[in-house]
């Protein structure tokens, strides 16, 4: 299967994402867990110093004319919206840009937001804080 294809296969794309997020958090030296199956309402565990953080992966392709990315914060089209304390983090690729965003939870789960907006290149949006921090898996 060509690249572009599997990029237009969302489920594909974010099993791809996952593996990117665990690469990289391997490379940064965090410790991984992934559940069995796939039920549980995050996707990777990060275990440091004894405590467990659960991490929700997305990823976009979506640019819009802005010059943002649009990136889902739900679960596939049919699936119940998540909830606070399903999950502590989500990490949101940006595949184009090769850029993640580790972002808790709370800021992202409110409302009946369905997605956010990914600006790379502005230093001062509202996601930036929180743009390759790592750190705060930590």
């Amino acid at each position: 299967m060509n690249f572009r294809k599997m990029m237009s296969h969302a489920k594909r794309r974010g099993e791809w994402a996952e593996l990117q997020f665990m690469a990289k958090a391997a490379k940064l030296g965090l410790a991984l867990s992934k559940p069995w199956g796939d039920l549980s309402r995050y996707d990777i565990v990060i275990e440091t110093s004894g405590h467990f953080v659960s991490v929700q992966i997305k990823s976009t392709i979506c640019r819009m004319p802005q010059g943002c990315y649009r990136c889902s914060v739900q679960p596939g089209r049919n699936g119940k919206p998540y909830q606070p304390g399903e999950f502590d983090f989500l990490a949101a690729y940006v595949v184009a840009e090769d850029v993640w965003y580790i972002i808790p939870a709370r800021v992202v789960i409110h409302g009946n937001s369905s997605g956010i907006r990914l600006y790379p290149s502005r230093p001062a949006s509202k996601y930036a804080p929180y743009k390759e921090a790592w750190d705060l898996l930590r």
